[in-house]
């Protein structure tokens, strides 16, 4: 199976760390996270990965390639020249996933007990062209879920802002649910990404589809997961290893 991780962040969050290291190599429990990342999908059946960089790139092939590519296949999508955000990123690493199989997407700086072969199944018995890990952790940006766990739209709480490609949507008729950074995609999606420019958000192209497409939301009973993206998230991410 393959995987793509996201490893092009700035990491600005976890300054001064960041201001000579990419966030992938960020250690945590000795371990940088990247590593962390690369073993949760080896043991769960990925074989083939590819990892977007940007922010000290070459740091991150240095590391890889010292690991004798941790005896996978491993490839790197350049974005050195221009971060192109979730969506365009996927996009520019599509040429990798040309074998039709649903494929993982998986932020680096996200660690958790999810399982990733059970994700897998779930997906492919929805038969939806993307599936979500998400959770119900308080935060001020949701996806929003009909009762049947199709995506239907997007809200900011702080801002008020909403977004949903559905006519008189109203958000009080919905789940809301925390996206993960977690999600399995189907190769046949890209065709909706021809139109898009290099960059642009995931989500948003989740929202631009999500009424003539199943995009749905997966739920993990017992979900335990941690945002490595700031200070005092470090010290609870090696906890979270114990």
């Amino acid at each position: 199976m393959k995987a793509m991780i996201f490893a092009a962040g700035l990491g600005t969050r976890l300054k001064p760390l960041t201001d000579s290291l990419p966030k992938a190599l960020v250690s945590v429990g000795e371990k940088p996270l990247l590593q962390h990342i690369i073993e949760k999908l080896k043991q769960s059946g990925f074989d083939e990965i590819i990892i977007n960089i940007h922010h000290f790139g070459q740091q991150i092939i240095d590391f890889v390639e010292e690991n004798n590519r941790f005896d996978i296949r491993i490839e790197f999508s350049d974005e050195r020249e221009k971060l192109l955000d979730t969506g365009g990123g996927i996009k520019k690493a599509s040429w990798f996933f040309d074998d039709n199989k649903p494929f993982l997407v998986h932020n680096v700086d996200i660690l958790s007990n999810v399982d990733l072969h059970r994700l897998v199944i779930y997906h492919r018995e929805a038969g939806s062209e993307a599936t979500l890990v998400c959770s119900k952790r308080q935060t001020s940006r949701y996806l929003l879920f009909d009762e049947s766990d199709h995506l239907r739209g997007w809200i900011n709480e702080s801002t008020g802002e909403i977004k949903s490609p559905f006519p008189n949507f109203n958000p009080s008729d919905c789940q809301k649910f925390a996206f993960s950074g977690i999600h399995i995609l189907q190769p046949s999606i890209f065709r909706y990404m021809q139109n898009f420019p290099d960059k642009f958000s995931i989500i948003d192209f989740y929202l631009s589809i999500c009424k003539k497409e199943k995009v749905n939301t997966y739920l993990p009973a017992n979900l335990k997961m941690i945002d490595v993206g700031k200070w005092n998230s470090l010290e609870e991410a090696e906890s979270l290893l114990l």
